[in-house]
């Protein structure tokens, strides 16, 4: 007798339509084959195709079903023209049937501030390891795929590595950032230029996972040698853009005891940052080396020259307007991570382990729901992989999330979304 091939879970999460409906539908529904395709899957696919597997356009047929002995729950199945099965999940219940959506989304929501396994065990129920692994599952998912639905892949990309600690023993978390989410958020044991390419290559095998022809235009970095040697290496001709702002960190932290010289350094070379064109810029840089040869001396001085020294990667902004010169918008997230990591007390446990509960972040903070304000500052988006789409697949944000890693979030996308 002939063994069936091993399938892991990730194969099996591939092959897993996660499509949003309410439970009270589906219950009258599910039991009529015909039904299940005329008032759920034919509209749902008209209305968002990228939740689809590719071959669902030229025909499909109802194909089974399976009663989830967790839930009490029956599964359909349909298969494509290709012969490939798929499962269609409804997103009101959780991965592995381990319960309803409606059960865990406030726990999972108050991890965004921190709140500690054991506490929404008090407070929801089951116990800690279960709200451990219910969160870390969600690392499993393709982080790019998850978050970009609907629109290309961002080509302006701003990367740094975030310093953490792994059993009290230094790790970095590789992050890349684009239009306000996470992207990438891969541990890396070391911040060489080897380890950080590892790392990094992780989102660009994500990337090109979704789009085969996918090369970012620009690369925002502070500097950092490894960073820098990592993302030359994984795509060639990319430009690499230095942060602004860490050059000046650099001479902030030397001249705050300068008293009002300090203040008059800052307009100066901020100034420079805000120059309108390059032949501007270079005016400015001589005239700051100028005053500087004249009125610095010491570390302050060389740290302003090494800023002057390096008018030709500064001058890249303005060949690319789009990307992005300083890492305000990268820092900004990298805030929320160290929060969220310093309070869960860091990593403990194996590298594996600590990478899907990154990668597992990435993902809730692209889809944990913003503050009324913030939902109002963005024009009525609640979260920020909706701002990016335009798109929110429900108003419960964990069903959102859930939609969104439908086919474990490894669609490719199609090309007319891919050549705008």
């Amino acid at each position: 007798m002939t063994k069936k091939p091993a399938t892991s879970r990730t194969q099996y999460g591939q092959c897993t339509i996660t499509l949003p409906i309410t439970q009270e539908q589906y219950t009258e529904i599910i039991d009529a084959p015909q039904r299940v395709r005329a008032e759920w899957l034919e509209p749902l696919y008209a209305d968002c195709p990228e939740l689809f597997p590719e071959g669902f356009e030229k025909g499909y047929e109802m194909n089974g079903h399976y009663t989830s002995t967790r839930l009490n729950l029956k599964i359909r199945r349909v298969k494509l023209s290709n012969g490939v099965r798929y499962q269609i999940r409804p997103a009101f219940a959780l991965p592995m049937m381990v319960g309803y959506v409606e059960d865990v989304q406030a726990g999972l929501f108050l991890r965004k501030f921190g709140v500690p396994y054991w506490a929404l065990a008090k407070v929801f129920g089951r116990n800690a390891t279960f709200w451990y692994r219910l969160e870390t599952s969600l690392g499993r998912n393709n982080i790019v795929g998850t978050t970009v639905k609907t629109v290309p892949i961002p080509v302006h990309l701003l990367a740094d590595e975030h310093h953490e600690k792994i059993n009290g023993e230094k790790a970095y978390i590789a992050t890349t950032v684009a239009e306000g989410v996470i992207l990438g958020a891969e541990v890396s044991s070391s911040a060489s230029r080897d380890d950080l390419q590892k790392a990094y290559g992780i989102f660009k095998a994500e990337a090109q996972e979704i789009d085969p022809e996918y090369a970012p235009s620009t690369v925002n970095t502070d500097g950092w040698g490894g960073t820098i040697g990592a993302w030359a290496a994984l795509f060639v001709g990319v430009t690499l853009i230095r942060c602004f702002l860490h050059a000046w960190l650099k001479i902030r932290e030397r001249s705050k005891n300068l008293k009002e010289k300090f203040f008059e350094i800052g307009e100066r070379v901020w100034e420079v940052y805000y120059s309108e064109t390059k032949r501007v810029m270079g005016q400015r840089i001589r005239r700051l080396r100028d005053w500087a040869t004249k009125n610095l001396s010491s570390v302050v001085l060389a740290k302003v020259l090494d800023l002057c020294d390096k008018k030709a990667e500064w001058s890249l902004q303005h060949d690319h307007p789009d990307g992005h010169a300083t890492s305000n918008m990268l820092d900004r997230l990298m805030r929320s991570q160290n929060k969220y990591f310093d309070r869960g007390q860091h990593f403990h446990g194996s590298l594996k382990s600590a990478n899907l509960r990154s990668r597992a972040w990435a993902i809730l903070h692209n889809y944990w729901p913003w503050s009324p304000a913030s939902v109002a500052a963005n024009g009525g988006a609640s979260c920020p992989a909706e701002r990016l789409n335009g798109k929110r697949y429900s108003d419960c944000w964990l069903t959102n999330l859930l939609v969104a890693t439908t086919l474990r979030g490894t669609k490719k996308l199609p090309l007319k979304v891919r050549n705008n």
